[in-house]
């Protein structure tokens, strides 16, 4: 039996252990399980908790329903929808709000109607926790492997399940959630590279598949931040042929090209370069979340049917353009949201294949308020994934 196989025998043998004993009868019904266990997390209580002031306290999740899971939760990724969404930026916040939506952890419960989860199973969940699935045939976009788009859609946090409750994330102790959305996390690889890969890794990814990129690609990842780093190792991992990273600074320029950039674009410091690289790229992915943006110079770099993807979210409106910019070129200009858990775990298995992992920086979960601040600061190298190093620690001694 390899180390691996050892060491997740352990931890289903812990949680066992540890869980409360159920009767016979009761093996099937986890919903009637007791649990020992509390939820509570950092909660941001009005718009100042986005500068640092979430406060760490106890939150009553969803019922418990058969088809759910619940994670111990071990790391949480730091996405920029975490403060835009502390700080009311996309609109009005429901507070108490837990904010976090790229998870990792161990299931401590399951209930009786999920497959293909198991008690002590490495589980993650992104962005989305909840969606119809088709149960009732009736969703186009389920049905056909599309569920963050299906209208029932639930988010992770700042949402609502069905019967009205609210959804919690990730800063916090534990997770519950609808099973179907949760990723099995591939063996080797670690748990703080999986985590940022839930949300920020498949935005950033999943345009690069919808489009095709692969080895004929010539593509362009606009901002070198937290999403754009995995917009640099996603086309990387596909084999794209050239790979340009656009900044507005040569400031990260030396990581760009270590994460699998072929070519860097600084357009604070090269006044020609729409110039120089008009018509070069096949496809660009938009990670950028300002509304000064210069998009019109940035549709010049794409050639004829090249497509514009925007997946960075700006609290204002996106700047206009020019018609002659797409007309001329046939251009075409769309947007992508995250992806789906078919998605998700295509690209974990694909990271896991190429050797690839998250650019990130470890902070323990309860200096999450710190984290917060020197996230929106710009600090990142370039994701910041929580800690929750008393659940982290007891899994590492299994």
């Amino acid at each position: 039996m390899s180390k691996a196989t050892n060491r997740i025998t352990a931890i289903k043998s812990h949680i066992s252990q540890s869980a409360p004993t159920a009767t016979e009868s009761d093996t099937n019904d986890s919903a009637k399980m007791s649990t020992d266990y509390k939820f509570q997390g950092w909660l941001g209580l009005d718009k100042d908790s986005a500068n640092g002031k979430m406060v760490w306290q106890g939150y009553e999740p969803k019922p418990f329903e058969e088809t759910d899971v619940d994670i111990k939760i071990t790391h949480c990724g730091i996405c920029g929808s975490d403060i835009h969404t502390l700080r009311s930026g996309w609109g009005a916040t429901d507070y108490p709000v837990c904010v976090g939506h790229e998870i990792v952890g161990h299931a401590v419960k399951v209930g009786s109607q999920v497959k293909g989860i198991k008690v002590g199973d490495r589980v993650g969940v992104g962005a989305q926790s909840g969606a119809c699935v088709n149960q009732k045939g009736d969703c186009d976009m389920c049905a056909h492997g599309l569920e963050q788009h299906c209208p029932k859609m639930v988010g992770t946090y700042n949402s609502k399940w069905a019967d009205g409750g609210k959804s919690y994330g990730g800063y916090a102790d534990y997770w519950r959630g609808q099973s179907d959305l949760v990723i099995p996390i591939p063996e080797g690889m670690s748990s703080e590279s999986a985590a940022p890969m839930l949300c920020g890794g498949i935005t950033a990814f999943s345009p690069l598949t919808q489009h095709n990129a692969g080895p004929d690609t010539k593509v362009g990842i606009i901002g070198i931040g937290g999403l754009g780093h995995y917009g640099i190792l996603g086309a990387k991992a596909l084999g794209c042929k050239k790979i340009v990273a656009i900044s507005r600074t040569s400031a990260k320029k030396d990581d760009a090209m270590k994460m699998g950039a072929t070519d860097f674009l600084a357009t604070d410091e090269d006044p020609k370069w729409a110039k120089s690289a008009r018509g070069s790229l096949d496809l660009i992915v938009s990670t950028v979340s300002s509304p000064k943006m210069p998009l019109q110079k940035y549709l010049s770099l794409l050639g004829f049917n090249g497509t514009f993807v925007q997946v960075g979210a700006p609290e204002d409106a996106i700047p206009g353009f020019n018609a002659f910019g797409l007309i001329s070129k046939r251009v075409k200009i769309t947007g992508s949201m995250i992806g789906s858990p078919h998605e998700i775990k295509d690209m974990l298995q694909l990271f896991q294949d190429k050797g690839i992992n998250s650019w990130n920086n470890n902070v323990p979960m309860k200096d999450a308020n710190q984290a917060i601040v020197d996230m929106d600061a710009g600090k990142a190298r370039y994701r910041y994934v929580l800690v929750n190093e008393k659940h982290a620690n007891e899994a590492s001694k299994l």
